[in-house]
């Protein structure tokens, strides 16, 4: 039996590598992992390595208190593949991640499990 695409994507980013799907029918990128495109109904899903680029499509802040690691950003990046996750941006505080920010993907290994985080691309670089 083979696993699922959910089990094969955390496998890949346990071990360091986020890669998203592409349908070799239509093209389109698919992200979530799924077993179906949900673009054209084709069952041929491809698994590729994304550039990891991408823009903050939409960004909120969850409030907590500081012993509970103080406040976080959840943010909606688009990936220029095409794709939208859920994820938030390292590296800046919470207040200054904005809608259209350029950002660039990096795995993070928490306990042992892989997890994908995005950090803000420097001015002029790609």
């Amino acid at each position: 039996m083979q696993p699922s695409a959910l089990n094969h994507y955390q496998a890949q980013l346990d071990a360091g590598c986020f890669l998203i799907q592409r349908c070799s029918a239509c093209r389109q990128g698919v992200f979530y992992p799924r077993e179906i495109c949900p673009h054209c109904g084709g069952a041929q899903l491809d698994w590729e390595a994304p550039s990891g680029l991408g823009t903050v499509h939409a960004v909120t802040t969850v409030r907590r208190k500081p012993d509970a690691g103080g406040d976080l950003n959840v943010s909606l990046i688009e990936l220029d593949e095409g794709v939208r996750l859920m994820s938030r941006v390292e590296t800046l505080a919470p207040d200054q991640v904005r809608i259209g920010l350029r950002v660039r993907s990096r795995v993070a290994q928490t306990g042992g499990r892989g997890l994908v985080v995005f950090d803000p691309v420097q001015e002029g670089a790609a």
